[in-house]
């Protein structure tokens, strides 16, 4: 829902801050006041048409911001994914400013959007009533899924199956016309597939670090004789000649600094000292001399390395930057061509699995269709009922099923669903998006909101003057209805009628105050004496008397018995 909203230097509006709760919130006050003005940032939050035209006179921009709140099965949260947006705290915020020369700057959660990826947060944020662009039941491709949403228990089952049936069909009817519209590229593919994987398969590269390895023995071959000298030299130089041997000096010299070690602890250190050269330096000529009798030069095994790391960076032309990139493009043309042969194996197996997924595809078709038309008929009677509450009872509500050309499967079934209405007796029924806003579209449209409220996960219904040019017991319905949604969603609802107000549970009063520069909007929330007083404003105009404050007083107490039933 949305819990707080920020508007800065829209329209008529300078500063202004709110903070809503769920349930039924009324925003009431003077024809002019800014009430729409309000519905309109929303409106710009949830991705609509904004233009410079929305921005204060004397400002450079417009900046709006909302805080909204889900619970965690909202579908808000998959957009968000989809696109990237991290969603940790259960919130999301969402901020747009607006340029005077134009740009268009929207935020989610910090993250730049653009208006398209905004649109589509915003549809699963907000429903405007009132307003065509946010209207869901005023796109036909949303029909269905209302219609599905009525009865979802028994549909997503089925429409699951339909779902499986239909990706398999698809990806498979992608093959088989890919294979008949490309039948040498095909062949040239599975040629081409052959190759590099024969080609790296007889590379018999196994080891990522091979290359390392090779190149390691390669340098270590190359200067072989760089290291059989320079162990040569050093033994020598340790060992000496049979006259000087510098390892067996250091020895004499280690016993003669042993006859005076115990007579002071500087000769001890120094006796350590010859000790630990001396031995290390044996260490030392001993493992040399081993090293020495290792060392074999085999200019076969260069050359089968240099073979080798040629090989290896013909394939890394190829296939990949190193060993581990040629593997893995290995196993995924290996998957490849594996699929392609398979398929190729028996040229008639592709057409064959497509033909049975496509009679499991119509058999699941059917049952949808069969389990949506009874729910069809449901829903028409709760439409209907809905209709007689709001004093329609004369107009007619239909569903809609047209049946898709063949083989036009699409992932919610064959069949186009669209809401059909007559409002009158003698007329013809007309698609429901056709119908000329008015009343009667708005109590339409209450009346299938009050249906599908509970179903569709959208977080905030706004209904922005809906109630235009209807009173009394019509009024009173109206309310009502409204109420009932508050239920299910949060509801927020301009209104001029003192019946819806009188239903709210929370109550806002928008104030216009003008200077000769300057015009200004206020928002104060109402408490219960406020309430009455602005209920009695609301019932008799300018002029309150006593008798119109205890009207509005018994309009509450009437609001207040029919929310607790």
């Amino acid at each position: 829902m949305l819990q707080e909203l920020s508007i800065d230097n829209l329209a008529i509006i300078e500063h202004l801050d709110l903070n809503f709760s769920d349930g039924m919130t009324v925003l009431t006050g003077e024809t002019g006041a800014g009430k729409s003005i309000i519905i309109d940032a929303v409106s710009l939050l949830a991705g609509g048409r904004g233009s410079q035209t929305f921005i204060r006179n004397g400002a450079k921009k417009l900046n709006i911001q909302g805080l909204f709140s889900f619970d965690d099965s909202n579908p808000t949260y998959t957009t968000l994914d989809d696109l990237g947006i991290n969603h940790d705290d259960g919130s999301v915020i969402i901020q747009r400013e607006i340029y005077r020369n134009g740009r268009n700057v929207c935020r989610v959660n910090g993250i730049l959007v653009n208006t398209t990826n905004l649109k589509a947060i915003g549809n699963t944020i907000v429903d405007i009533q009132g307003q065509n662009e946010h209207q869901e039941l005023m796109n036909t491709d949303k029909h269905v899924h209302s219609l599905d949403a009525f009865n979802s228990s028994k549909i997503t089952p089925v429409l699951n199956k339909y779902r499986t049936y239909y990706l398999k069909y698809t990806k498979l009817n992608h093959m088989v016309q890919k294979k008949r519209d490309n039948q040498y590229e095909w062949t040239q593919r599975i040629d081409m597939l052959k190759f590099q994987t024969d080609e790296i398969e007889k590379a018999n590269l196994t080891n990522d670090n091979e290359e390392q390895e090779l190149l390691n023995e390669r340098d270590y071959l190359r200067n072989y004789q760089k290291i059989v000298d320079a162990l040569s030299k050093t033994f020598s130089i340790l060992n000496g000649d049979d006259s000087i041997i510098p390892i067996d000096m250091i020895g004499e010299a280690k016993n003669s600094i042993k006859d005076i070690e115990n007579l002071d602890s500087s000769f001890q250190d120094i006796s350590d000292s010859i000790n630990n050269a001396y031995y290390s330096l044996q260490d030392a000529s001993n493992s040399i001399s081993s090293q020495l009798d290792l060392q074999e030069f085999d200019e076969n095994r260069l050359n089968e390395i240099e073979q080798r790391l040629n090989l290896i960076n013909v394939l890394k032309h190829k296939y990949g930057n190193s060993v581990a990139e040629i593997i893995d493009y290995y196993h995924k043309s290996k998957k490849e061509l594996d699929e392609m042969l398979l398929n190729q194996g028996d040229s008639n197996h592709l057409e064959e699995e497509l033909n049975a997924t496509k009679e499991k595809l119509m058999t699941a078709s059917e049952e949808l269709n069969s389990i949506r038309a009874s729910t069809a008929e449901s829903l028409e009677k709760a439409v209907h009922s809905q209709l007689a509450d709001l004093y329609m009872s004369k107009s007619i509500f239909s569903v809609h099923f047209q049946k898709l050309p063949e083989n036009d499967f699409r992932s919610y079934g064959n069949v186009k669903i669209e809401f059909y209405i007559r409002t009158n007796p003698g007329e013809n029924l007309q698609p429901l998006a056709k119908i000329a806003s008015g009343g009667e579209l708005s109590r339409i449209m209450l009346a299938l909101k009050t249906i599908f409220a509970a179903n569709q996960n959208v977080t905030s219904i706004i209904f922005d003057e809906v109630d235009t040019g209807v009173s009394g017991r019509v009024a009173q319905a109206i309310a009502e209805k409204i109420s009932q949604i508050a239920r299910h969603a949060q509801v927020l609802c301009i209104t001029h009628l003192p019946q819806v107000a009188s239903m709210a549970d929370h109550h806002y009063f928008i104030k216009k105050s003008s200077t000769e520069n300057s015009t200004e909007t206020n928002v104060l929330r109402l408490n219960d004496d406020d309430r009455i007083k602005e209920l009695a404003r609301m019932l008799a105009g300018t002029k309150i008397t006593e008798l119109t404050i205890d009207h509005a007083k018994e309009l509450l107490k009437l609001a207040n018995q029919a929310k607790s039933h």
